[in-house]
């Protein structure tokens, strides 16, 4: 994780045409490849935010109060979102989101950043060394590619995507164009967490034997709000993506509106809180067990099948190498089994069983043990620093796409046992290849159906 990535030179030379030949030019526009200056070591980092509703309005705040940096301009589908950015203050809460982050502290005056419609325009300046993508997961994947491939580097929100298909395009271009990608999974660096994670793979509880996981939930069918008009600023067919054009309801953006069902329990949309919540608590659970790289090799469920009507979820298992089992039940923080005793973390303290263990790990905390986990003290501040350096940040393309994948294949298992109307069944999964040795089913739902011109490019 901390090998150095070599300053683009891929796409030096590159003929523009010959990437955006086989692109639907809804999704590729002429110029969007061009070169963009790589920040150097001294020089000030300039941002583009994408998806500005909510934690991309908290992202974009925070990332330009930050020294060295300058946030130039700005794109959301609803146009009235990139126009208030300039202005979050509390009268546009609701308009925002009403995240508690935009209230927060000192607002970053972004009055001269520039504001579009459409994220290709940010694309196309040659000015902007990076992109902030504050979307909702559906649309992740093909900014990330077309911002990798114009020579940007990416900050994330997660889940990373919303599909294990997308996700290794994701990972596939970030590689082919040596973009320093970071996933906003912070709590990879948080130092209670840090702490916990290296304990547990410094053998400090023994073995691990399983892991108590919560019981997230998967996106279901709720019924439809009614349509409402259609705002003129927004673009909602954009807003829909790959999806077919839903008809409009605010509170399918996820508005923060009281008692509404946003576009996350929905699964033409997201992962629900499998891959949402799980995107960060699995996360913890990938590092602790040393499988960045990798994710279990066996799910199933147990239980009644799922039911995507009434939201009748099933119980999820899941086993990785050396036996080591995950339960997902509702425990509110992944805790950690060994046959030494438990650890898991409670705010922003560890709590252990026994108790002393947490007492001794408190006191380790700037001891250098056998096994040290990528850690800094600040998950923005890393990226604009790997930015600089040209190396991977510590929760880099591929750490986000495995912890998500995780969610992604609990999803799996519970549409597989809708389908066949049976729990129980163990689902083989393969990290390296990526698919299931045993279950078609499972597979066909790596990737789901997308219209035209929101296709997944063949090659990145």
């Amino acid at each position: 994780m901390n090998g150095k990535i070599t300053r683009r030179s891929v796409l030096r030379g590159m003929g523009a045409a010959c990437l955006a030949a086989s692109a639907a030019p809804h999704v590729i526009p002429s110029g969007v490849l061009a070169w963009a200056g790589k920040a150097g070591a001294n020089d000030r980092i300039v941002l583009g935010g994408v998806g500005v509703r909510r934690m991309g309005a908290v992202l974009m705040q925070g990332f330009a109060r930050l020294p060295g940096v300058r946030v130039a301009a700005v794109a959301d589908v609803d146009l009235r979102i990139a126009q208030a950015i300039a202005t979050p203050h509390r009268e546009f809460a609701v308009l925002l989101g009403g995240h508690p982050g935009m209230t927060a502290g000192e607002p970053a005056d972004l009055t001269s950043v520039d504001h579009y419609q459409d994220y290709r325009r940010i694309l196309d300046r040659d000015d902007i060394d990076a992109v902030v993508l504050g979307t909702p997961e559906h649309w992740h994947s093909l900014p990330s590619i077309y911002a990798a491939q114009a020579g940007k580097d990416v900050y994330c929100e997660k889940p990373l995507a919303q599909t294990i298909r997308e996700g290794q395009l994701m990972v596939q271009a970030v590689r082919k164009y040596d973009c320093v990608f970071q996933t906003g999974t912070q709590r990879r660096s948080y130092p209670v967490w840090f702490t916990a994670c290296r304990a547990v793979r410094n053998g400090r509880i023994g073995k691990v034997q399983r892991v108590i996981a919560g019981s997230y939930g998967s996106p279901w069918q709720p019924s439809m709000p009614p349509a409402q008009d259609i705002p003129a600023e927004l673009d909602w067919d954009a807003w829909c993506g790959h999806v077919e054009p839903w008809p409009f309801h605010p509170s399918i953006q996820g508005n923060g509106t009281a008692g509404s069902t946003a576009y996350r329990a929905y699964q033409d949309f997201a992962g629900g809180t499998f891959t949402c919540t799980g995107s960060h608590l699995l996360d913890l659970v990938q590092w602790a067990l040393g499988a960045d790289d990798g994710g279990p090799i066996e799910v199933w469920t147990e239980g009644q099948p799922f039911d995507s009507r009434t939201r009748q979820a099933p119980q999820v298992f899941m086993r990785y190498p050396e036996d080591v089992i995950i339960e997902y039940t509702r425990s509110p923080m992944p805790r950690f089994v060994g046959e030494k005793g438990s650890l898991t973390v409670d705010g922003r303290r560890l709590v252990s069983d026994p108790p002393e263990l947490a007492e001794a790990l408190e006191q380790e905390m700037k001891e250098d043990l056998e096994v040290q986990p990528y850690h800094d003290a600040d998950h923005g501040q890393d990226w604009l620093q790997c930015i600089r350096d040209r190396r991977r940040p510590r929760a880099d393309v591929e750490i986000g796409h495995r912890s998500t994948s995780v969610g992604h294949l609990g999803n799996i298992a519970r549409w597989v046992s809708e389908k066949t109307g049976e729990t129980g069944q163990r689902l083989q999964w393969d990290p390296q290849q990526e698919r299931f040795t045993n279950s078609e089913q499972g597979n066909q739902l790596l990737d789901r159906p997308r219209r035209k011109p929101y296709q997944l490019p063949e090659q990145v």
